[in-house]
C-alpha cells in the first residue's frame, strides 16, 4: 500500500470528525424546580444551589449539576440530581432535561419534580 492511500485512511476520517457539530455547556450555580405536592394540592418553585441540599416539604432534593446549552443552539437545561425522603430513602438521581421533561422525571406517589431552568 502506498503511502497516499494510507494517508487517505487516516486524514478522512479527521476531517468529518473535525466538522461535526460539538456540544458546549455552560455550568450554572442554580437549578429552578417545580415542585408539586399531590397531596396538598400545591406547586411551587424551589431554587437550589448546585453542590446545596435543599429541604421542601418531605423532601430532601441535593443538586449536582446544572447545565444550560450554548447560547447559540437552542436553549435546554439539564440538571442532575438527588432526591431523598426525610426517612433518607432515595427516591430519584439522575439527569432531568428541561425541554423533555417526560424523559426522565420524577413520579412519586406524593411528589412530582420537573426542572425549569438553571441560572
Amino acid at each position: 500500500m502506498n503511502i497516499a492511500k494510507l494517508l487517505c485512511l487516516f486524514i478522512t476520517p479527521l476531517f468529518f470528525l473535525s466538522n461535526s457539530p460539538a456540544f458546549a455547556y455552560v455550568e450554572k450555580d442554580t437549578a429552578v424546580l417545580r415542585v408539586m405536592n399531590k397531596a396538598a394540592g400545591k406547586t411551587q418553585i424551589v431554587p437550589v444551589k448546585v453542590g446545596d441540599t435543599k429541604q421542601y416539604d418531605g423532601l430532601n432534593i441535593t443538586i449536582r449539576s446544572c447545565k444550560q446549552t450554548d447560547p447559540f443552539d437552542a436553549e435546554n437545561h439539564f440538571v442532575f440530581l438527588e432526591i431523598y425522603t426525610k426517612a433518607d430513602e432515595r427516591i430519584f438521581s439522575g439527569w432531568m432535561n428541561h425541554n423533555e421533561p417526560g424523559q426522565n422525571p420524577l413520579q412519586d406517589d406524593t411528589y412530582d419534580v420537573w426542572l425549569e431552568k438553571c441560572e
